[in-house]
């Protein structure tokens, strides 16, 4: 199971990272992307953190990593339901629906989540990991439905925008082929 948590974290923190330049490119203001981002990755972290640290052995880190997966997992997805709704202007693929089933799913894992807490409170182990499980699952189905949203994706590439620091010494410029060309 530790091994199925660690790929799906890894392509938890790609997913959250297209969907970020998604929004970027869509025109969403930075510091609510960097939040939306931020809250996905960590969730990410969490979920590598509750696969590779079991409860019997560490229980501290592995509820640490439950309360990152699940809490700002949960955070996550609200974020983006209500990016969604307030920001009237941006683009809405898929079916109408599918925004009342991300509304269902997110009010689900939040009652869950409250469930799941007042369970293992109270001792009630079995019920409060039946919780959990559902929660993971509803999670995994909400990363899911971004394949909706990037439905409308015909490509992706990445551009760096190096810093420069004028105390370093400047490479010259022109490609590399150019470079090479007026050396021969």
């Amino acid at each position: 199971m530790s091994l199925a948590l660690a790929h799906f974290s890894f392509l938890a923190v790609w997913i959250c990272i297209v969907r970020h330049h998604q929004l970027r490119d869509w025109g969403v203001k930075t510091w609510q992307n960097q939040l939306i981002l931020w809250s996905g990755i960590l969730c990410a972290l969490g979920t590598s953190i509750v696969g590779n640290f079991q409860d019997k052995n560490q229980k501290p880190t592995h509820l640490a990593g439950a309360f990152l997966a699940f809490i700002l997992g949960n955070l996550y997805f609200w974020l983006q339901f209500f990016l969604s709704w307030w920001m009237k202007g941006l683009p809405q693929p898929g079916p109408h629906w599918i925004k009342s089933l991300r509304l269902s799913l997110c009010s689900l894992s939040t009652i869950l989540i409250v469930a799941m807490i007042v369970l293992h409170a109270r001792n009630m182990r079995s019920a409060s990991a039946i919780c959990e499980w559902v929660v993971a699952m509803l999670l995994f189905m909400l990363f899911g439905f971004f394949a909706v949203d990037f439905s409308s994706l015909r490509g992706c590439t990445l551009h760096l925008h190096p810093h420069l620091d004028s105390s370093l010494p400047q490479a010259p410029s022109g490609s590399p082929n150019i470079q090479m060309a007026q050396v021969l």
